[in-house]
């Protein structure tokens, strides 16, 4: 289990429903030994239900829950309090997904108790306008995804193009938030274009659990994250 600081590339693994049990651990390991290989940060966002067993089985890995309540220790029946999120062996947690919309001030809320209890947090955002909100807040990371593009998408050269620009916007605000770019990453060319573009981390969900060798669909895209990362750096020395 890895409580140390996300510095990129990374990289983010959302088994979302996809996965689960046994088979999600597996693949939680081959992340570990991929990001021991490639030196590429990577989070891994499993069911509640499986972080205690991908927290265990990992050393690398930053393991996220997919969404958490803002609720104090005491009445919640159903909900998911931040402490038990924590002891349970995540490092993190995902908010504000499109499949997990919160109000405004509820994301506010929420991101200050993840604070409170240790947790990092990752918030996701549709364009650069509701990233800059965003970013006010003081996430950890914002992830800009457009929701078309989610599960399948095809990112087209002007959402590469904005990139540097939605980055420097969000610095404006807060320079020490990470910025992820995601959604219409379905493999490793994919992967390439958007960290060449200027993302310090992309993500993939649906590419990676509905592929027929999912093990080897992460390599390639966990691979393509360090080349281009490996390439940019070396563009910008010149």
């Amino acid at each position: 289990m890895n409580r140390g600081k996300i510095t990129p590339p990374f990289f983010e693994v959302g088994p979302k429903a996809y996965a689960w049990g046994d088979d999600v651990v597996a693949l939680a390991r081959r992340a570990d030994e991929l990001s021991r290989a490639w030196g590429v940060a990577v989070i891994f966002t499993p069911q509640y239900v499986d972080i205690p067993a991908v927290a265990a089985a990992v050393d690398l890995v930053h393991v996220f829950a997919q969404h958490m309540d803002a609720l104090e220790p005491g009445r919640g029946i159903g909900a998911v309090l931040p402490e038990a999120i924590r002891a349970a062996g995540a490092t993190g947690v995902l908010l504000n997904h499109v499949e997990r919309r919160l109000p405004r001030d509820v994301l506010e809320r929420t991101i200050h108790r993840a604070q409170a209890v240790g947790l990092s947090t990752m918030v996701c955002a549709d364009d650069v306008e509701d990233a800059v909100t965003i970013a006010r807040l003081a996430p950890d990371i914002v992830i800009v995804e457009e929701p078309l593009m989610i599960a399948g998408g095809k990112r087209s050269q002007a959402a590469r193009d904005s990139i540097a620009a939605t980055n420097a916007a969000i610095r404006r605000v807060n320079p020490a938030i990470r910025v992820l770019h995601g959604a219409g990453i379905n493999g490793p060319d994919d992967v390439y274009d958007v960290i060449a573009s200027g993302a310090e981390g992309t993500g993939s969900s649906s590419a990676i659990f509905t592929a027929g060798d999912q093990s080897a669909v992460l390599e390639t895209m966990i691979r393509a994250t360090r080349q281009a990362w490996d390439s940019r750096q070396t563009m910008e020395d010149r």
